[in-house]
């Protein structure tokens, strides 16, 4: 008997599936091509700035629009743009993951500036945010922001470098990093215990609604 087969169950599927598959990897590539090299290389740059642990070049690439190799050609022309300028910062693959770090021969400079700034005033965002820190620990960032209502990144990183706060941990609810006291913070300000710290009740009656403005997401 003749005539044109019909076609088997499922393969309709199949030949769809091949075809978006094609049309995906086309369109991939189309896209790669679009991609002005030096502003990718920017971007990524721009990322890793203001991480602070290694990141996983499928988290750089999501972050970006672009296909991993294309993110992985990036870097490389990064990594070669700083290595080639002599700058103080690299660019290391560290723990599955990519970070900047600063250079091992500048360790003696940036190790002398960070003493000096230990020993210099805090300033008062460093204060306030210390203060919410020590009576809401352990605390996100975000909630400090939110209680502040400013941008709190900087200063947190500063009052890390002094030793003053340290990460213990990632809120189960937001996924932020957690931070609290140290010893340090309790040398500094003539404290056995952070039981010793003056209660804020008269200072602030309104202390318990900061809780409603700051939102349980914090």
């Amino acid at each position: 008997m003749t005539g044109t087969p019909e076609p088997m169950p499922g393969m309709d599927l199949e030949v769809d599936g091949e075809v978006d598959a094609a049309v995906g990897e086309a369109e991939s590539g189309s896209a790669a091509a679009d991609i002005e090299p030096q502003s990718l290389v920017s971007a990524l740059e721009a990322i890793l700035f203001v991480v602070e642990s290694p990141v996983a070049r499928a988290a750089l690439a999501a972050a970006v629009q672009a296909p991993v190799p294309v993110v992985e050609e990036a870097l490389g022309l990064l990594r070669t743009g700083y290595d080639e300028r002599g700058a103080g910062i690299e660019l290391r693959d560290v723990a599955g993951g990519v970070r900047i770090y600063t250079r091992p021969e500048h360790a003696g400079a940036v190790e002398q500036f960070l003493l000096d700034g230990q020993r210099s005033k805090l300033s008062q965002a460093a204060l306030e945010t210390l203060a919410v820190i020590a009576y809401r620990q352990p605390v996100t960032r975000a909630r400090v922001s939110a209680i502040r209502g400013v941008n709190v990144d900087g200063v947190v990183r500063s009052l890390l470098a002094r030793g003053l706060i340290v990460e213990v941990g990632t809120d189960p609810d937001s996924g932020g990093g957690l931070f609290r006291t140290t010893d340090v913070f309790l040398e500094r300000i003539g404290l056995q215990t952070l039981d010793e710290l003056p209660s804020l009740a008269p200072l602030l009656p309104e202390i318990e609604g900061l809780d409603a403005l700051s939102g349980d997401e914090f």
